[in-house]
């Protein structure tokens, strides 16, 4: 080696992310996200599912209702307002998941979703991982809805090696930081 020419590199090969990936994830994959960026992110869309929420309480009269008479709310209005609620958020979540693997919480968060075996977009992916996670939400009134969201949401706190919930797992997704 002549003074003039630089020492060869050490280590393999650069990547532009960190080599600190879990084994199976592809090479080049931007690094997982935490889960403060998701939390932050569920948040943001959680904002986006109360504002269809309430407007579709108002549409249905329900929300009248439960003015008119707090003590005694229209409860099939509730349930017609639920079932349009978590229809229209599956619709929010699945397009823009298929569309770029981001809705506007993890736009803001710089987060989406990526397919674990490529880390593509997840195309059609998204709109499975949105009705596993959007539909049960149907079940709200009856706790259910809110029990599966609860486990779902911090299954990723446990799992190992990807942090995927479990509308991740059925989808086969990740969701990763964007650059």
């Amino acid at each position: 080696m002549s003074a003039n020419q630089p020492p060869p590199p050490y280590g393999p090969p650069h990547s532009p992310y960190p080599m600190t990936q879990p084994p199976g994830v592809p090479a080049g994959m931007a690094p997982l996200a935490t889960s403060g960026q998701r939390f932050v992110a569920r948040l943001l869309d959680t904002l986006i599912l109360g504002v269809i929420w309430t407007l579709a309480l108002a549409a249905t009269g329900a929300l009248q209702s439960a003015m008119d008479d707090p003590n005694d709310p229209d409860i099939g209005k509730t349930a017609i307002s639920a079932v349009i609620t978590f229809i229209v958020y599956f619709g929010y979540e699945g397009a823009m998941l298929a569309h770029d693997g981001q809705t506007l919480g993890k736009k803001a968060a710089r987060i989406r979703v990526a397919v674990l075996a490529d880390g593509d977009i997840p195309r059609g992916k998204g709109w499975s991982r949105a009705a596993v996670y959007a539909l049960p939400g149907i079940a709200q009134p009856i706790l259910l809805g809110t029990l599966f969201w609860l486990l779902d949401s911090l299954w990723q706190l446990w799992d190992k090696p990807f942090r995927q919930c479990l509308h991740d797992k059925v989808a086969k997704t990740v969701v990763v930081e964007a650059r």
